[in-house]
């Protein structure tokens, strides 16, 4: 990936500190929304819009789509990529 299109994205995520949050909560797990919500201590409903949002862009997967509760997420390869980026840049 070009420098360019990887700090377009990194801005994007930077750009909210909800979408960030989730990001670093899942990490290299799976993780749930009720489990995330819990975590970042935002309400699970405003935390499903945020994976959307994310799945949409590339950066979370989810594993199980049919399941109506309990949806497993997981990050991409391209969310690690940033989740990286961004702590090499605070180191």
């Amino acid at each position: 990936m070009e420098e360019k299109e990887l700090l377009d994205i990194v801005g994007y995520v930077m750009a909210s500190t909800y979408r960030l949050g989730v990001l670093q909560y899942i990490g290299n797990g799976v993780k749930i929304p009720s489990d995330i919500a819990r975590t970042i201590g935002v309400r699970t409903n405003h935390i499903s819009n945020v994976l959307s949002d994310l799945k949409e862009n590339g950066l979370v997967v989810c594993l199980n789509e049919n399941a109506h509760k309990g949806r497993l997420y997981k990050n991409t390869e391209l969310s690690l990529e940033i989740l990286k980026y961004l702590k090499e840049m605070n180191d």
